[in-house]
């Protein structure tokens, strides 16, 4: 059985949760660590858990939001760590506790969980993302590309649970006071995926055994969410009580996949 949480996800800050396992012996992986230490802990308590419990750091690439805690609670913790050479490489902080070296294209296993990345185009050195699996069920996690390739539909195809971004609406995102050259970066083809991209990818997968979808990165400037869920409604052809959205200041709380 594959559990997950958010801890938050967007502009300042993204964590996510990811069990394995039905007693104390789970396996437990913490998917980036955007937030300080303080925080992180505050919001481990939150969903019940503690995080001397975190078997594993996985992270998807070296951008603040998603790296900015790694370190310290790395080194506080005792927790391995596991990235892209190019993500280590172009991190600010990267003594970790421990570190191990990953290929965007090999898949490995963490105790009881199966992680199969996937590259992803976005603005850092060697960014990816994944699919977790318990040999049963598959989760996949796509936050953070500017677009979709055939090799990400191949990836997502036939998961059982989906955390999927829904960062901005292109009309709010040109129409609003970011900067012309940020707005240029955030919708370019390595900056974040819109809700129209969101609905579009959706439609191209095979998603028979879908049991959780979850909009994720959703800006609070750039979009509202009632635009992220119509988004996913319409490319599951769903309603809306079959969908819901990660915040920033609370994610969303444990869900299972069986």
């Amino acid at each position: 059985m594959i559990r997950f949480a958010s801890l938050g996800s967007g502009s300042k800050g993204n964590a996510t949760l990811i069990e394995s396992g039905a007693n104390d012996n789970d396996t437990r992986l913490l998917l980036d660590c955007g937030f300080s230490i303080k925080e992180i802990e505050k919001r481990f308590a939150k969903l019940d858990r503690k995080v001397e419990t975190i078997d594993a750091i996985v992270v998807t690439h070296e951008h603040s939001d998603h790296i900015i805690g790694v370190g310290r609670l790395s080194r506080k913790y005792n927790i391995p760590v596991w990235l892209t050479p190019g993500t280590w490489d172009a991190c600010r902080d990267s003594a970790f506790a421990e570190t191990h070296f990953i290929d965007s294209h090999t898949d490995f296993e963490i105790q009881d969980i199966k992680l199969h990345p996937f590259p992803v185009p976005h603005d850092a050195r060697e960014p990816c993302q994944f699919v977790f699996s318990d040999g049963a069920k598959r989760l996949g996690i796509a936050t953070d590309l500017g677009c979709y390739t055939p090799h990400i539909v191949k990836h997502l195809n036939r998961v059982d649970g989906l955390l999927l971004e829904c960062n901005y609406d292109q009309h709010m995102l040109m129409g609003g006071a970011y900067p012309q050259s940020l707005k240029e970066r955030v919708a370019s083809v390595k900056g974040h995926l819109d809700n129209t991209h969101a609905t579009q990818l959706l439609k191209s997968l095979d998603l028979p055994q879908l049991q959780h979808i979850i909009g994720m990165h959703v800006s609070e400037k750039n979009n509202l969410p009632e635009f992220a869920t119509n988004a996913l409604c319409n490319g599951l052809n769903c309603e809306e009580n079959a969908v819901s959205l990660a915040s920033q200041t609370d994610g969303f709380s444990w869900r299972e996949l069986r």
